[in-house]
């Protein structure tokens, strides 16, 4: 769900067509041999250089790069014109107003078999104005945020950048969590929905720091949400919603690192900055307690700074979300809103920023190597598992979803009335 605890992939977005792409062959470390395809969007092909590295090499480098559609919403004018800006002004130049105005969410949906431990990906950057009189129209048809819906099998990492969530769920746990003040560095949701959970993430808007107190103000909000499998084990497991708070570190230091925290590290007089929200950098590991072996973290760079990382052999799923900038991989250049593929193989992981500052996401796993089957909300290994949750969740076996509208208090008087058996 969007906020994926939060986003419905299956009801919300829908998989984005792409309207070109290269097919260029290249070797496969784990899968002999096969055609890779570049997908870009149709106004720009961009200066993408796919190559081969050598299957001796301990560095990861790029296996393919991927550009998925990016849809207008909250504001849909706004994603409109950015839309067009991309295709007037440039790919590049739209994304650096993107980053500033809002208005589009990007689902990056992956091909689980290829990707696995890693599902889904979604990055939004929304904006909320008490001054658009679009607002006022939209919200009388469609949510501000995402209304309750159920999930199981897998886990929900919901990360603010800006503004933020505030959640209730089947559990009877209501949940403020984001990047501003208000929300007291709780700024990571991590949700295991295991034998079932609905939810609601409604966005949580409040003016910007720089509009309190006027009369016409904007709240911007962008996040991260991903969908991380389970093992077939753990699948049923206790459905359970915890916050994980940013936590500065001293990479000297070893002094242990706090519960339910992200660590937080800079390093080259503060040049990079990485923040860990699950695994491990350079031996500061982020106390989550995750049955998928993974790693999930955030690395910012200003100009003209490098970022290196030894990703661990096992993880042979490695994946770059550009948010921000565009980086150096060996010798090749990705731009903003880019996804990257790195090859399997092969520890050290080294990126340049290109040109200025950069933001990344960067995931890393270990593939389940299970059958996989997911629809809507669900993710199980098999159809008859999907079946058999969408019929739970219509036996009220998760709880019964209750409006948006509710107050605190009738949605509470409501869990009770319709307990959830997990």
């Amino acid at each position: 769900s969007a906020p994926c605890s939060g986003f419905s992939a299956g009801s919300i977005l829908a998989r984005p067509s792409i309207t070109r792409s290269i097919t260029i062959k290249r070797q496969h470390n784990s899968i002999a041999s096969f055609s890779s395809r570049i997908s870009v969007e149709d106004n720009n092909l961009g200066e993408v250089i796919q190559s081969a590295p050598s299957q001796t090499s301990t560095k990861r480098g790029v296996a393919r790069i991927e550009k998925f559609a990016r849809l207008p919403v909250w504001p849909v004018w706004q994603g409109v014109f950015l839309f067009f800006a991309s295709r007037i002004f440039g790919e590049e130049i739209a994304a650096g107003w993107e980053n500033r105005i809002g208005g589009r969410v990007c689902p990056n949906f992956f091909t689980a078999e290829a990707t696995s431990p890693f599902v889904l990906l979604v990055h939004h950057r929304h904006s909320f104005s008490n001054w658009d009189p679009v607002k006022y129209i939209q919200q009388t048809f469609f949510p501000e945020g995402f209304p309750s819906h159920p999930h199981r099998g897998f886990i929900t990492v919901t990360y603010c950048l800006k503004g933020g969530m505030i959640h209730r769920d089947s559990l009877g746990i209501k949940q403020s969590y984001g990047a501003e003040k208000r929300h007291d560095s709780k700024h990571v949701q991590w949700l295991t929905a295991g034998a079932g959970i609905q939810h609601e993430e409604m966005w949580d808007i409040e003016p910007d720091e720089q509009d309190e107190g006027k009369w016409l103000w904007s709240s911007s909000q962008e996040l991260y949400q991903v969908w991380i499998n389970m093992p077939s084990d753990y699948k049923m497991s206790k459905p359970n919603a915890e916050l994980l708070e940013a936590h500065p570190v001293d990479s000297s230091s070893s002094s242990p690192i706090p519960d339910h925290t992200t660590p937080i590290v800079k390093e080259n007089n503060d040049a990079t900055t990485t923040t860990v929200i699950a695994g491990d950098y350079k031996g500061i590991r982020a106390p989550i307690d995750c049955p998928t072996n993974v790693s999930m973290m955030r690395v910012q760079l200003s100009k003209d700074s490098s970022w290196t990382h030894s990703i661990p052999s096992s993880h042979e799923t490695a994946i770059i979300y550009v948010r921000k900038g565009s980086i150096q991989i060996g010798s090749q250049r990705i731009p903003p809103h880019y996804t990257v593929y790195l090859t399997s193989q092969g520890e050290e992981l080294s990126i340049q920023s290109f040109e200025g500052e950069a933001d990344i996401l960067l995931l890393s796993g270990e593939p389940l190597r299970e059958p996989i089957a997911s629809q809507g909300s669900m993710v199980m290994n098999t159809q008859p598992e999907i079946q058999q949750a969408y019929l739970d969740y219509q036996l009220g076996k998760m709880g019964r979803p209750w409006s948006e509208t509710l107050s605190d208090e009738e949605w509470q008087q409501h869990v009770k009335n319709n307990p959830s058996l997990y």
